[in-house]
């Protein structure tokens, strides 16, 4: 019997030498990753802020209260919770010190486990735990208790986005009474000050799930829209975490700094646009819509010397905080739709022979009394013009007129032009999704008659935007703008964004020509007196044009879209602002972009220009109130 025992002890004091010593290496790793736990500490989400820093988005701490079922269902560990209910609740508890309550508890915990089924324990605990936690998760213990029992896995979340001032009551209920299987685990929530201004421009954030390396699931905030999206790599930040152990009874252990890394948060990230003026467009074009019985618009409001979009809305929108409308009105009108424009785009011909010096502003086209018709081609005016100049082209709106100067120009030139202006490409704006148009030089005289005024291609009112700021600025052609900065937590501004030329499109003699040109639009016998600002002098063009059948051939009867491209004071544009409202349904005025889109844009610019505190130019006098067909 001797000689077996020994026999048997010395081969486990091999076995424990060889784990000790010979593969040291391979178990330790083990032996320290068991009662180890690594605790996420999520890093901030950057703001965003407007050009006056005013908070568009923010993020909130929340937490997420998890259920881990292997030490929620351990009787071991259950045990210490019923033990401290029993201590806790015995005379003379309050008076001990904290080894003295804690070897109470353990000797009550020694009772329980020898008089208590293993069952009875996790019971008791589940049922005490439920009775402490039900009311602050604002639930029923019922409810409470079956989502705990019935949810699938070991770690579940059992409560989402708890504020943190009621998280931080929870945790202190949890380490009190000594519950067991209840981890907390630090996020935030993303909050929006103004949730239904410039939802397409700010978009939103979404959760996902990740799998850690204990197969646990985590919820992580991601941008999936907007500038959440396109500058996800900015405001993500860095996560930190923090480390902790289990003692040999499975309880918490407190850290030590060696085991900590700090979260580092994300950038903020700056706008362009002003919210005082997004507020303003916003306003406007929700009434225009109410009044013209239409669903579906864009405004682009642009500094014409820098690119910056000062404000930027599409209908229908959403609410960012609640987003139950989000997919199906989160289609960007302003970045993503295309459409013929129509009469604004008779910019391109009429500038393009001014800079080729194939014309002056004076030059005269006979316009053929209303129809024009060559072979194949056939060009309508909306009314039988005779001899207009190039202003009066624009002025009077002639498609007759901007095709004769688009055949001086000829189809390459033409199309060269229309390339200058940023057509048929992404203009890289600095959000997700952007629509490039189409806008090419298809080889077919009549797609290339019906391009010169509007028609057989197709924009963004982005692109429009960009376009007319060109007239504006002294004929460049500038990228649009709609991050200002990046800035630091503590201030630093970390990288600006400073106006980027795309190219140079006209000369600034001409520029100054085309404004002088389309100041002729606003006033009496143009297309947009109905776009006129008291005590400034405007400049801009209409367009209304057919709608195309999106389901067939040909275009869709009596459905338009209409437009207006306006620039204030015109003699140095402190904005650009192109209305572009879609299928309006209205009977009460003819549906022509100077009878609807002008309208709207004198509003709008009004209030702007009041609001920027800019310097009337004119004597203030009543508007003109005879609209003159497109």
């Amino acid at each position: 019997m001797c000689s077996v025992l020994v026999a048997a002890l010395s081969g486990l004091s091999g076995r424990l030498i060889q784990i000790q010593l010979v593969n040291r290496q391979r178990y330790a790793p083990n032996s320290h990753k068991a009662p180890q736990r690594i605790e996420k500490l999520p890093a901030t989400r950057g703001m965003l802020v407007d050009r006056n820093e005013k908070t568009l988005a923010k993020s909130i701490p929340v937490a997420t209260l998890y259920v881990d079922k292997n030490h929620l269902y351990d009787p071991n560990l259950a045990s210490y919770a019923l033990a401290y209910e029993q201590a806790s609740s015995q005379p003379g508890w309050d008076a001990l010190d904290a080894s003295k309550r804690t070897r109470r508890i353990n000797s009550l915990r020694a009772e329980i486990l020898d008089s208590e089924t293993t069952e009875v324990i996790v019971q008791k605990h589940l049922a005490h735990a439920v009775s402490l936690l039900a009311r602050p998760l604002n639930m029923r213990r019922e409810e409470l208790r079956a989502k705990i029992e019935t949810s699938d896995g070991k770690w579940v979340a059992i409560a989402k986005d708890i504020p943190e001032e009621v998280a931080d009551s929870l945790r202190e209920t949890v380490d009190k009474n000594w519950l067991q299987g209840f981890d907390f685990e630090n996020s935030f929530q993303r909050w929006y000050s103004a949730p239904t201004l410039a939802t397409h421009l700010t978009g939103f954030t979404s959760e996902i799930e990740e799998t850690d390396e204990n197969d646990q699931k985590h919820p992580r905030m991601v941008g999936t829209f907007g500038i959440e999206c396109s500058m996800e790599e900015y405001l993500i930040g860095r996560d930190g975490w923090r480390q902790y152990q289990r003692d040999a009874h499975g309880l918490v252990m407190a850290g030590n700094s060696s085991n900590l890394q700090a979260p580092r948060p994300g950038l903020n990230v700056q706008l362009t646009i002003d919210l005082g003026l997004q507020a303003i467009v916003e306003e406007e074009i929700d009434a225009a819509l109410a009044e013209y019985k239409a669903e579906r618009a864009a405004v682009v409001l642009m500094d014409p010397q820098t690119g910056e979009v000062l404000a930027m809305v599409s209908r229908p929108n959403f609410d960012l905080n609640h987003k139950e409308t989000s997919l199906k009105n989160s289609f960007n009108f302003a970045t993503q739709a295309i459409y013929e424009p129509g009469s604004t785009y008779k910019l391109v011909a009429t500038s393009g022979v001014l800079n080729e010096g194939l014309a002056t502003p004076q030059t005269s086209v006979f316009c053929c009394n209303g129809k024009y018709v060559s072979g194949k081609i056939e060009v309508p005016d909306h009314f039988p013009y005779g001899m207009l100049t190039l202003e009066g082209v624009l002025a009077k709106s002639s498609n007759i007129g901007a095709y004769k100067f688009a055949l001086q120009l000829g189809p390459k030139k033409f199309y060269d032009y229309v390339k200058r202006y940023g057509f048929g490409k992404k203009t890289g704006i600095l959000l997700s999704g952007e629509s490039s148009g189409i806008a090419r030089n298809t080889g077919n005289p009549v797609d290339f008659s019906r391009a010169a005024y509007g028609y057989a291609l197709n924009v963004t009112p982005l692109q429009m935007a960009c376009a007319y700021c060109v007239p504006a600025n002294g004929g460049k052609l500038l990228k649009p703008q709609i991050v200002k900065s990046l800035i630091a937590n503590d201030g630093t501004v970390v990288q600006n964004f400073p106006p980027e030329t795309v190219a140079d499109v006209i000369k600034p003699k001409v520029a100054t020509q085309m404004r002088a040109a389309m100041e002729k639009v606003v006033q009496k016998g143009g297309t947009a007196t109905l776009a006129a600002v008291p005590g400034f002098r405007v400049a801009g063009k209409t367009g209304t044009a057919k709608r195309h059948n999106p389901f067939g051939r040909g275009y869709l009867p009596n459905s338009y879209t209409v437009s207006f491209v306006g620039m204030l004071p015109a003699d140095n544009p402190a904005f650009v602002c192109v209305v572009v409202i879609d299928d309006p349904k209205t009977d009460k005025v003819t549906r022509f972009g100077g009878s609807i889109a002008a309208p709207a844009f004198a509003k709008i610019a009004t209030r702007a220009a009041a609001y920027m505190n800019l310097e009337p130019t004119e004597p203030i006098s009543q508007p003109l109130a005879k609209v003159t067909p497109p």
